[in-house]
């Protein structure tokens, strides 16, 4: 089964908006992937002029914290590199038993979206909200954050509609609502893999994540 990939905008961010700009993206797909009957809640972020809805389900939020913390953890010891996270979506199925071996549920993966984050001096602003983080700076220095910080703004809106785009378009590979609970079709995100440098990715991953159509995981 080919699964749909969708490779969304690069954004360069600093170490203190990591947190809500992954949120803002996952939740965004999740939201556009939910099934069934869920309870929209409108998230106004606390950096950014940007509105997004979650699902308003504490499973979901969970998981995300979960991973968002993970990938923060990753950044803080390797800094000042591209990482990428991968949201992917899934239907289970039984594998037909044979006389030596019982049944088996697999995986197959029919969508997958590449979130590309440039982390740039992660400890700088450490934890400080954007307007408390540039009150300190010089007058050219603060032109230079303020104007990073409108385009980073910008370039969380261009990734917006792209899911947007994406999911309005690409239809035909969905697969039938899976009966089961959950407010959403089965998914996992995972972190990938980076290269040493600070500027690029293994080739080999590259090459794995076409080939078999799913990531590799960090060890």
């Amino acid at each position: 089964m080919n699964a749909e990939v969708c490779e969304l905008k690069e954004l360069e961010v600093a170490h203190f908006e990591i947190r809500e700009v992954l949120r803002c993206i996952l939740h965004t797909i999740i939201f556009h992937r939910a099934l069934g009957l869920i309870r929209p809640k409108g998230i106004d972020c606390e950096h950014f002029e940007i509105t997004y809805v979650q699902c308003g389900d504490a499973e979901v939020e969970k998981k995300i914290e979960e991973k968002i913390d993970e990938f923060i953890n990753k950044t803080e010891k390797h800094p000042n590199r591209k990482s990428q996270i991968c949201l992917s979506f899934y239907e289970i199925k039984n594998k037909q038993s044979t006389w030596f071996s019982n049944n088996k549920v697999e995986r197959l993966y029919w969508e997958h979206w590449y979130i590309n984050l440039h982390v740039i001096n992660p400890k700088s602003h450490g934890k400080s909200h954007h307007n408390k983080a540039t009150t300190d700076l010089g007058g050219g220095a603060l032109e230079e954050s303020t104007s990073r910080h409108a385009a980073l703004e910008s370039s969380i809106r261009e990734v917006l509609f792209q899911i947007i785009r994406f999911v309005n378009e690409k239809k035909d590979h969905l697969p039938s609502i899976p009966i089961q609970e959950g407010i959403s079709f089965p998914y996992e995100i995972t972190i990938l893999s980076s290269s040493d440098s600070p500027f690029g990715w293994h080739t080999d991953v590259l090459k794995r994540m076409l080939q078999t159509g799913h990531p590799t995981m960090i060890s």
